[in-house]
């Protein structure tokens, strides 16, 4: 079967396409290349292409005659979100409906999607499950609702088939060293340490150091981007076996906070990690993790290359080689 992978040039795009491959799905990948890398599609076609183009779309899903979709098409970057917010809405949300209302034309009805814990908000109990109340605090946190509550009105009104797969934080690198984490402006946590302890930037900004955590800097639930992407294959198999729509959690079920993370980075790397302290973010909770128990009985999923220093491990012989032979990832063709 051809799996149209929506923004699969990207990080976790790029990482499902290879898990699909290895598990028999022609991944054909769909991309605009705003945030993803050609050099990244390596397991199958790439059609460089909006969604906002709706007759491209059908185009693409005849010519490959597609017969399930995983979308993670999204911008993502909560503080780009609050300032603009239109650009969000338009690219995630109307967008997406463009991409719901192909399929139904083209007669494809699975699909599995991309969603984010940022639809929870401030958590009112920890771990956090699936029927946590869902009051996002930023636009992108609130178009990935949108969508959500959009693939429950398909279902019921046109029987699509859907799965959402809401992540906690995505981290590390393909353990066979051919994909890993590359942002501009990249603002995650762990690639920007390691940035810091090889000199790549003057320091890693710590923002809060008076959480009610136990060293008093924020805690996240880290998961390996290649446990991620072996959740979107068997969610698609689920899907293919007739089972309901759901909403699944995506995490380890355990929190590290930044100082971890930093004393992790340092003591894989055998160097400092030169900080500055900062004051909070608006809207940063102090504790995210998740309740994935759900996604173990309904996927049969086990995190296996969660632990935090697999993370680290992976994230940092992904960055030293990308950051060696940059300009031979850039100059791949697909």
């Amino acid at each position: 079967m051809r799996i149209l992978v929506s923004g699969g040039a990207g990080y976790i795009g790029s990482h499902t396409a290879k898990e699909l491959a290895r598990a028999g799905y022609e991944p054909v990948v769909l991309d605009n290349l705003r945030n993803g890398h050609r050099w990244a599609v390596r397991w199958g076609p790439m059609v460089e292409m909006d969604l906002a183009d709706r007759e491209g779309l059908v185009g693409v899903f005849r010519r490959y005659e597609i017969g399930a979709v995983v979308h993670f098409a999204a911008l993502a970057y909560v503080g780009e979100s609050l300032l603009s917010p239109a650009e969000y809405f338009r690219n995630n949300v109307v967008n997406t409906l463009n991409l719901l209302d192909t399929m139904r034309g083209c007669g494809v009805n699975q699909i599995v999607f991309s969603s984010t814990c940022a639809t929870y908000g401030n958590p009112e109990h920890l771990p956090i499950r699936e029927n946590h109340p869902q009051r996002p605090v930023n636009p992108y946190g609130e178009s990935k609702l949108m969508v959500e509550r959009m693939l429950d009105w398909y279902g019921q009104a046109y029987g699509l088939a859907w799965t959402a797969l809401r992540y906690f934080n995505a981290a590390g690198a393909d353990p066979d060293g051919e994909l890993g984490e590359v942002h501009d402006p990249e603002t995650h946590i762990i690639p920007r340490a390691i940035a810091a302890a090889l000199g790549d930037i003057p320091e890693l900004e710590v923002f809060g150091t008076d959480y009610e955590t136990p060293d008093g800097t924020a805690v996240r639930d880290y998961v390996h981007v290649t446990d991620l992407a072996q959740a979107h294959v068997n969610a698609l198999e689920r899907l293919a076996r007739g089972a309901g729509n759901i909403a699944l959690n995506l995490g380890t079920g355990r929190g590290h906070s930044v100082r971890e993370v930093i004393g992790m980075v340092e003591e894989f790397g055998r160097r400092k990690v030169p900080v500055r302290n900062c004051p909070r973010r608006a809207g940063d909770p102090p504790t995210l993790v998740a309740d994935a128990s759900r996604a173990a009985s309904e996927l049969g999923w086990i995190p296996r290359h969660s632990s935090l220093p697999t993370v680290i491990e992976t994230a940092w012989r992904w960055y030293s080689c990308f950051r060696a032979n940059s300009d031979q990832f850039r100059g791949r063709v697909t």
